[in-house]
Order: C-alpha cells, then structure tokens, then sequence
C-alpha cells in the first residue's frame, strides 16, 4: 500500500513539472552496438517510467500465476503433509505396542507418503501381532506390487508364516526366495531356522556350507550342527537300506568320517544289517585314536559279553581314564552285561564318586540289592532320591 502511494504521489510530481521540462531543450542518445537511439530527455525520461511499470506489471502477472498454480496443487500438499503426520503418529504407536493404532495409522500414511511401502510393512506387522492375517496379507500383497520390495515381502510372509506354525505353507513362500550363496543374510538364516523346524536334514545340508562362507554360523555353531545333521540323516539312511547307509557314510569328508558321533551312527546301522564285525573294527580304531564320552556311550549298546577284544582295549585305558565317569558308567554296564554284579558295583560306585546322578545312584541301589547289601542299597536310594 505504501509503495502504491509512493508511486502515485511521484506521478503527480511528474504532471505538475512536466510543463516546465517540455520548455526545456536536450536530448538523449543511446548507442548500443550497431544500433543508435536519440531523442528529447523528457521522452526518454517517460519511456523510463513505462519500462518501469511495464516490469512492475510483469512481476504482479507472475505472482498471479503463481498463486494459481499453488492453489491448484495445494489439496495434493495438504495429503503429503497429513501423510507424514500419519506415518510419525504409526512409528510412536508401533514404539508404544499400540498395534491398533499404529495399522490404523500407517495404513493412512500409505495412502500419500513418501515411501509408502514402509507404511504397509509397518501396519502389515500391526495387523499380524493383532492377529488379523486377512489384513496383514492385505498390506503384504500391496507392497508387493513395488519391484524392489518383493524379496523383503517373501521373507516377512514366510517368517509369519513359520510364527504361526504354518511351515507348509511358510516352505513354499521360502523356495520363491530360492535361497543360494547369492541369497541376503536375513534370507539364508530363515532358511535354516525353517529347515530345522521342519527337520529337513537334507536341504540343511546343502545350506550348512554357504552358511560356514558367509560366516553366519562360529565355527563351534558350524561344527555341531554340520555333525548333528549327518548324524541323523545317517540313521535316517540306515533305515531306508543299506545301500544308503554306505552312499550317505562315503558322502562325508575325510574329516567328517573321523568324528566319534558319526562313527557311532553308522557302525549302529551295520550292525542293523548284520555286519557287526565291521562296526566293531571302526569302533576299536575310534577308541585306540581318540577315546571320547560319546564312544564310551555307545559302546555298551554295539557289543555282547562275547566281544572280548573291546573290553581287552578298555582294560587298558584304565589308568588313564580311572577319574573318567563316562568311561567308569561304560565298564559298570559291560559288567552288567556279563553279569559280574560285584564288578558293576564298583564301577557304579566310581561314577557316583566322580559325578554322580539320579540314575548313577539307583544304578548301584540296584546292584547293591543284587548283591544282598541291603542297608547300603537303601542309603543310595536316599542319594538318588536327593538329586532329583
């Protein structure tokens, strides 16, 4: 307003002098480059003035357009800014655990937000902690319309899945990922936990090794489950035929075939198909290399009181394994199986001795009342009832 007036009051100052500049002579010349322009200075002192407003009413025609423009747009500018609103009031809800909230919420960011696609996983996760799996698809099969999202999709519908006990289902979803060495981390450690709970040895092996490359498993979390896995499908190959006992046995490395459990599987399944013999001999080079508790767990169950060359190689580690209490509970059933009563006492006493159990201790009651020492039968009950 006052640039207006100041403008108006410079016209009038203008119309009151101009009749005393007319009168006056002079001129004025402009030259730029080829061109030449002369003429009175009140003239040119008007075209001023004219150029000036002239660039003055340009400048208001800009604005006008501008404002029409901004007018046009601005309901899509109000949805943006009621959009971030949305998705800043889902992320306090879903901080909060307020899962109606927070999908209410993060649904209705979606709808204009930025990155709309973190909206529908966010209120995909308040959906499935509600438990409206109808929803929480909803907000899934959305997203997976982006590209880029489908992986991240694949693998929240399949770790859903797994959480609601549909592994079927939860397997199918997972072989879309199709997981390789070129899979993300997050894809092949669901994979494994998928394949555990299913207790697919087979596809666990085949993923035992990326996992060991991509160092997503220590080396001692490697090793007992690479052995745990080879375990059990060689007594899964054992009860399938012999001829997959030995092609699941010669599969394994060099390494593998050197560790006492899967020794101990894969002499049981001879013995299961009657060469007991060549069990015998692994189990012998097992025990002269390396005695472990495992072998002397599973001695007791692979030979008779027959097999006299086991128990001649166990008499001799006697002295170094005296204080060894899974070696003493090994000779106490070996005794037992020979039925020396009095020698399955002793053994049993060394084990409660060195570490003793429930069972150690009901084990000697046992023997003890075999042997007619009833007072001290009755004081190992009493221990054994104590441990429990």
């Amino acid at each position: 307003m006052i640039k207006t007036l100041v403008y108006v009051v410079l016209i009038l100052i203008g119309l009151c002098l101009s009749p005393l500049i007319v009168g006056q002579s002079g001129y004025v010349y402009i030259a730029i480059g080829d061109y030449q322009i002369e003429t009175s200075l009140v003239i040119g002192v008007v075209g001023l003035i004219v150029f000036y407003f002239a660039l003055q009413l340009l400048e208001w025609l800009i604005l006008l357009l501008n404002m029409l423009l901004s007018s046009r747009y601005l309901p899509e500018q109000w949805r943006r800014k009621a959009a971030k609103k949305h998705t800043l009031t889902g992320a306090l809800a879903l901080a909060e655990e307020d899962w109606p909230a927070a999908e209410k919420a993060m649904a209705k960011g979606a709808e204009k937000g930025e990155i709309p696609v973190l909206n529908l996983f966010a209120a995909a996760r308040a959906a499935h902690y509600q438990g409206d799996i109808t929803a929480r698809d909803h907000y899934l099969t959305q997203a997976e319309n982006n590209p880029i999202a489908k992986t991240a999709v694949y693998t929240s519908r399949t770790r859903y899945l797994m959480k609601q006990g549909e592994l079927t289902q939860a397997r199918v979803v997972l072989d879309k990922l199709n997981p390789t060495s070129k899979s993300s981390a997050p894809v092949l450690k669901l994979a494994q936990e998928l394949y555990l709970q299913q207790n697919d040895w087979q596809a666990l092996k085949l993923l035992l090794p990326i996992l060991k490359k991509r160092q997503l498993l220590t080396e001692t979390e490697f090793n007992q489950l690479n052995t745990k896995t080879n375990s059990i499908l060689m007594v899964n190959a054992a009860k399938t035929s012999e001829a997959e006992l030995n092609k699941c046995w010669h599969w394994l490395s060099k390494s593998e075939r050197k560790q006492d459990e899967l020794v101990v599987a894969y002499a049981h399944g001879l013995t299961q198909y009657g060469h007991k013999d060549k069990a015998i001999k692994l189990i012998i080079k097992q025990l002269s290399a390396a005695p472990s508790a495992a072998l002397f767990a599973a001695i007791p169950d692979l030979i008779d009181a027959q097999d006299q060359e086991v128990r001649k190689l166990l008499s001799r580690l006697e002295t170094t394994h005296e204080h060894d209490a899974d070696y003493q509970m090994c000779l106490a059933k070996l005794a037992i199986q020979s039925r020396d009563t009095k020698q399955a006492k002793t053994h049993w006493q060394n084990v409660c001795r060195i570490a003793p159990t429930h069972q150690s201790w009901l084990a000697l009651a046992q023997a003890q009342e075999q042997l007619g020492e009833n007072s001290s039968a009755a004081n190992s009950y009493r221990n054994a009832a104590n441990i429990i």
